[in-house]
């Protein structure tokens, strides 16, 4: 019955996604814009000018009274101009492209409504107070219902309406346009892979530059099946604040945490330039490539995925975004709050990584101290190059000695937390309890204590490294996590080489 209704309400109202009115006030055989001005087509004199931002609309007013209350009221309700025939409509939503579209509906002509104009057409629509108390089927029913039964049915339409929702705000919020764009997006993300019939940009194509398929197109080969990693591309188009929004849904939709974790990295490479580097080494626990020509495609089936995706990033190097450092630190602040609570959800290398770029951004400090806990409690996965992180703090060093002594700290305390954890955890923290297993054993120090001798012996070589924070470092650790000292013997040597401080070296000997 539903199902019936619905293409009843498709095809009586729009047809092939054209919206007209069944009143028609004045005959007219459609706009024409001259300059920065648009005239109806009709003998008769226009009699209403409505501005809207630069453009100028010479209509008639009752074709528009009768639809809108806005414009009905600014005519009629002004005591001291009774006359008024001009009026101005500066904070209109979507600007003189929603108006001239809400103007023809009033006019008769017919409007294509598409997934790019519905939402603008929609806040307009609103903001001109197109009830059904002046029209049976006003523009805020139309366009409300071509929301409800066409757009959010739609993959591709759902993004590309959020998408133009950047705009809009707040109109686009307080008329829940976001939150059910969002919801939309959500539930089809967590589709079923095999289930998957319509068209993804990352999906495997002859031509060199994604494009959004026709859906009658976009049935996967039986040859080809539909990565996990299907949607990344295509929720990363959006702003950080609407893909926040949707993935916050996809969490409460009980997606794994490794992919909501991996298209967050796929998020973050696109849009922080230098986050990661063409041909850059992810470490052994971040199993992911980077590629920046829009042809890759890869992916595993969902029944044997471990976190290894091949993620798409459209476009070349010329195409990466300019972005300034202030919305830099605004998306780093947004990812960090999203991230997986789950260990293993991200890399280790991709957390020092934003580590990094949040230093130096001066990203919040609430927030920069969570990243720190959320690398320890993968530290033993870091790599040199991921430590070698600069001082962005004045500090005398060259690279931030200060910080990775306060990792190495969340290492220490999350590995006596995990080992005095209950052995047998709650079913709802599976999970979380796989990734700790994992971790959680004798060889997690010891490759941390291999990192933290080659670390000291490449700050050793800085002249204004103090024999104090040396010297903390180096007896951070738990002598049984050593089981050769032949790393920090070369630390020491190095350092000492470089400082001369042998006469301080009886702190090793006593």
């Amino acid at each position: 019955m539903w199902e019936s209704e619905t293409e009843s309400v498709r095809g009586r109202e729009y047809g092939n996604g054209v919206l007209s009115s069944n009143k028609h006030g004045v005959k007219t055989d459609g706009f024409e814009l001259r300059g920065q001005s648009w005239y109806v087509a009709t003998d008769i004199p226009s009699d209403l000018l409505v501005q809207v931002g630069d453009v100028n609309f010479h209509l008639h007013k009752y074709p528009m009274l009768s639809r809108s209350g806005k414009v009905n009221r600014l005519i009629y309700e002004s005591n001291n101009h009774p006359d008024l025939n001009k009026i101005a409509l500066e904070d209109l939503p979507g600007g003189p492209e929603a108006f001239e579209l809400a103007a023809k509906f009033c006019y008769g002509i017919a409007v294509d409504l598409t997934a790019g104009n519905i939402s603008g057409l929609r806040c307009a629509a609103e903001y001109l107070e197109m009830t059904e108390d002046l029209d049976e089927g006003n523009l805020i029913f139309k366009t409300e219902a071509f929301l409800s039964y066409v757009v959010l049915s739609s993959w591709r339409d759902s993004i590309l309406v959020l998408k133009s929702c950047e705009k809009l705000s707040p109109w686009a919020e307080n008329l829940q346009i976001v939150r059910r764009c969002s919801e939309s997006i959500a539930w089809k993300a967590c589709a079923n892979p095999k289930g998957i019939k319509w068209a993804y940009t990352g999906k495997p194509s002859k031509v060199s530059s994604p494009k959004w398929n026709d859906l009658k197109d976009s049935s996967p080969s039986r040859s080809q099946p539909v990565p996990p990693d299907w949607w990344f591309e295509d929720v990363s188009i959006l702003r950080t604040d609407h893909f926040v929004r949707v993935i916050t849904a996809i969490k409460v939709k009980g997606m794994r945490f490794e992919l909501i974790g991996a298209s967050i990295m796929h998020y973050a490479a696109k849009w922080l330039p230098g986050l990661i580097k063409d041909g850059q080494g992810q470490g052994p626990a971040d199993d992911m490539s980077i590629s920046t020509n829009s042809n890759s495609s890869g992916g595993t089936g969902s029944s044997s995925w471990k976190g290894g995706l091949h993620m798409i990033v459209a476009g070349t190097k010329d195409d990466t975004p300019s972005i300034q450092a202030k919305d830099q630190r605004m998306i780093i602040e947004s990812l960090i709050s999203i991230i997986p609570p789950q260990k293993d959800s991200v890399s280790c290398s991709f957390l020092l990584r934003l580590l990094r770029m949040a230093n130096m951004l001066k990203v919040a400090p609430a927030l920069v101290t969570e990243l720190e806990k959320r690398v320890g409690m993968q530290f033993e996965q870091a790599t040199l190059a991921d430590l070698l992180i600069p001082s962005y703090n004045k500090s005398e060093t060259m690279y931030d000695v200060d910080l990775v002594q306060r990792l190495l700290e969340h290492f220490l305390v999350q590995e006596q937390t995990e080992s005095s954890s209950p052995s047998r955890p709650p079913f709802s923290d599976k999970h979380m309890y796989e990734g700790t297993q994992r971790s959680n054993n004798p060889n997690a120090k010891m490759r941390v204590a291999r990192l933290v001798d080659s670390y000291l012996t490449e700050v050793s070589r800085d002249r204004n490294l103090s024999l104090t924070k040396f010297q903390v470092l180096a007896e951070a650790l738990p002598e049984s996590a050593r089981t050769c000292d032949d790393g920090l013997y070369r630390a020491i040597d190095s350092y000492l080489k470089v400082t001369s401080l042998s006469t301080y070296c009886k702190w090793w000997y006593h």
